[in-house]
């Protein structure tokens, strides 16, 4: 089925258009982006029980952006009357007006930027969805996620709880301006299974997750990972520490997302580039990884919760390929950056919801596949690991340093598995040294978007990222 457009924002667009126009008699260039999106998500366990009627990304209000010689001001609101679009005019000129003051008065340095380009384009897409969240029968999922959280304690002998979570949001959103009138429509959903288990003042937990750009359906993947879940939690508990040192890793394909996300996920955001905060602006058509290295990111490659139609800039989403066999090719860009930088924007313009301001932000970042198998890389390793499950990642983008918290290994002698597991372990490096080792890929691979990605502390988005199992090097701890 169809993922159908907002109504609302269907009933209001006439009357935005009117006050872009009107707005456009004062300014060199005029867009608004309107935001109605819904959702609900329901958490679960032996202990607790909660239903919300909202997602982190369900919202509704617009934002007007503008620009007057090479300054750029934006206005957000809420409440909009579309048979009257003159008072919101007048409110929004106010606002930007008083904005346009204090950066004359304060002296503040800004970048000159030209005025955006407004090629025509009329869009509406409307993306196929197995069911709507606006449609799902709450009490039915409480209950099933009750069942699972219920089978998850009783297959862990040490198990003590069960936490099932599970979100759906239908995402519209509207973009205007006096060329442009771009609609777009969407579901994703995404959910989670964790199990606590308990032993001799020991407390671990396994956990693992499914996500996509598609409707409540997706929950019924969880049915499956109780047992799993439960399981890894129990070789938690046995679980030894790691001795220190540089290891030959095979890493899973989660882990290899979380690899892209964080050593050029971020390291390529091209806002970093005007600000000189990332060392990649250095290495444009230069070797950051070994031939075997080609990495992708955009909204269109892959159909996961960070796919979309267009970005909160009206910029179509874009394939972009930033690493082409170890080979630093391009960033990634949101539109003003792109006019700064003198390049193409790459549909990866974002916004936490309508009242914050747009930043180059991910979609899916993810590595092409190889031509081996896991049971051919795994015979490969003299001693070292297998990596499994992701907790958190971090990286320095102007030194290139990198952080990625991973939930266990699974130790590999002479080309086979030891039986003996280690957790939690640091994977630490240098992203150019860490990516020119690696030297063997599996045919498939995988994505995953069951999280958010903050740019710093702050302005969080949905991206995805993953890739096939990966053969390197890297300094374990």
């Amino acid at each position: 089925m169809k993922a159908v457009f907002s109504p609302y924002l269907d009933a209001i667009a006439p009357g935005l258009k009117q006050l872009a126009a009107l707005l456009g008699e004062k300014y060199d260039y005029v867009s608004v982006l309107s935001t109605d999106s819904v959702g609900f998500a329901v958490s679960i366990s032996q202990r607790a029980k909660a239903v919300n009627h909202s997602t982190m990304t369900t919202e509704r209000g617009s934002v007007v952006r503008v620009c007057r010689g090479g300054l750029y001001s934006e206005y957000a609101f809420n409440r909009f009357d579309p048979a009257h679009p003159e008072r919101t005019a007048a409110e929004a000129e106010r606002a930007l007006e008083e904005q346009f003051a204090l950066l004359r008065a304060t002296d503040s340095a800004v970048y000159e930027t030209p005025v955006l380009p407004d090629e025509p384009c009329v869009l509406r897409e409307e993306m196929e969805t197995g069911s709507m969240p606006e449609d799902c029968d709450l009490g039915a999922l409480v209950e099933r996620f009750t069942e699972i959280s219920a089978r998850g304690v009783a297959a862990g002998e040490h198990a003590i709880d069960c936490h099932v979570r599970g979100q759906s949001t239908h995402v519209c959103k509207l973009f205007l301006t006096a060329g442009r009138d771009m609609r777009q429509s969407y579901v994703y959903s995404e959910g989670m299974v964790a199990v606590i288990a308990s032993k001799d003042g020991a407390v671990k937990f396994g956990f693992d997750s499914v996500s996509g750009r598609e409707g409540p359906e997706l929950f019924g993947k969880l049915d499956e990972l109780a047992e799993k879940v439960a399981g890894i939690a129990e070789e938690l508990l046995v679980a030894e520490r790691i001795e220190p040192g540089e290891y030959e890793v095979i890493v899973s394909p989660e882990i290899s997302g979380l690899i892209a996300h964080e050593a050029f996920g971020h390291g390529v955001e091209m806002d970093m580039f005007v600000k000189n905060r990332a060392l990649g602006a250095q290495y444009i058509g230069k070797r950051v990884g070994s031939d075997l290295v080609t990495m992708h990111e955009g909204a269109k490659p892959e159909i996961e919760v960070a796919s979309y139609a267009f970005d909160d800039e009206g910029t179509l989403a874009h394939d972009t390929v930033e690493i082409r066999n170890g080979i630093l090719k391009t960033g990634v860009c949101d539109a003003l950056s792109a006019l700064r930088l003198g390049v193409e924007p790459t549909g990866n313009g974002k916004r936490e919801n309508f009242e914050h301001k747009v930043y180059t932000r991910m979609t899916n970042t993810v590595f092409e596949s190889g031509e081996s198998t896991l049971e051919e890389m795994i015979a490969t390793v003299k001693h070292g690991y297998l990596l499994r499950g992701m907790q958190s990642g971090m990286e320095d983008p102007k030194h290139w340093g990198i952080q990625c918290i991973l939930d266990r290994g699974y130790e590999i002698r002479d080309g086979k598995l030891t039986g003996r597991i280690v957790s939690p372990i640091v994977m630490t490096g240098y992203v150019p040294e860490l990516l020119g080792s690696i030297s063997m890929l599996s045919r498939d691979h995988e994505l995953f978007g069951s999280g958010f990605c903050g740019k710093g502390h702050k302005e969080w988005v949905k991206v995805s990222d993953g890739g096939p199992y990966m053969k390197a090097k890297a300094r374990l701890g």
